[in-house]
């Protein structure tokens, strides 16, 4: 029996929503990322780019555990000497909430091509609201497996 290898043109996308509200972030992020790759599916492989689009939504009201709320903070580099940024999360928090989510699910991504290919399905939205009504999004809570259909 050959083993089944998925092509880039048999791979069927669906589209989901993820509301962020009251979510840990890095719990969340794992399961974005989870979805983005498309490891709920029996036909991932590790080499194609088998995911779902995902819409994550009230990215404002995303959470932190322990101190970290206080403790966390992001770092960014322009590439000239003495460039390095810190940020700290209240401020990333209030001002780009959707970077949030977005600089947590990179993180685990692969960090190749295939990765940045699967980083454009990612959708975040810091309010409720999101003009992807047109594709039908399923909402998908966190914790469920999304149905392969």
């Amino acid at each position: 029996m050959k083993t089944y290898m998925p092509k880039p043109k048999d791979v069927q996308r669906g589209w989901y929503v993820i509301d962020a509200e009251g979510a840990v972030l890095g719990r969340l992020a794992s399961e974005v990322a989870g979805v983005l790759r498309g490891k709920h599916k029996p036909t991932w492989a590790p080499h194609v780019d088998v995911g779902d689009h995902v819409v994550v939504i009230n990215a404002a009201k995303v959470r932190l555990t322990g101190e970290k709320e206080g403790k966390k903070v992001y770092y960014r580099h322009s590439q000239y000497p003495g460039g390095l940024q810190e940020i700290p999360y209240q401020r990333l928090a209030e001002r780009h909430p959707e970077r949030l989510i977005e600089q947590a699910v990179r993180g685990m991504l692969p960090k190749t091509r295939l990765g940045r290919q699967m980083l454009r399905k990612l959708s975040v939205y810091a309010g409720p609201d999101h003009p992807h009504q047109a594709q039908r999004p399923t909402e998908l809570r966190l914790g469920e497996v999304p149905s392969d259909g």
